[in-house]
C-alpha cells in the first residue's frame, strides 16, 4: 500500500484513483498520520458485506454468531425481596 500525503493526493486525485484500482487500497496521510484509505468499489461492497451480517441471518442462524457469555439457568441466585419493616 502507497501512502499519498493530502496534498499530493489531491493535486494528482487521478493518478490515485487509477494507482486504487490497479494496486488496490491506497492510504492518505495528514500532517504523517494514516487517516483515510481509497479503496475500489467492489471491495469496498465485500467489506462491508463480510463486516456487518443482516438481521435475518442472525436469527435464522444453526449456531450462535457471537461469543456472548450466557450463565446456565438457575445457577444465579434470587436476591430477597425488600422487606419494609
Amino acid at each position: 500500500m502507497h501512502i499519498w500525503p493530502v496534498q499530493d493526493a489531491k493535486a494528482r486525485f487521478s493518478e490515485l484513483l487509477d494507482t486504487c484500482l490497479k494496486d488496490g487500497p491506497q492510504v492518505v496521510s495528514r500532517r504523517g498520520a494514516e487517516t483515510a484509505v481509497l479503496v475500489p468499489i467492489e471491495e469496498w461492497r465485500r467489506l462491508r458485506l463480510a463486516a456487518r451480517p443482516i438481521l435475518k441471518k442472525l436469527l435464522l442462524a444453526d449456531a450462535p454468531c457471537a461469543d456472548i457469555a450466557v450463565p446456565p439457568r438457575g445457577q444465579l441466585g434470587r436476591r430477597a425481596p425488600p422487606s419494609f419493616d
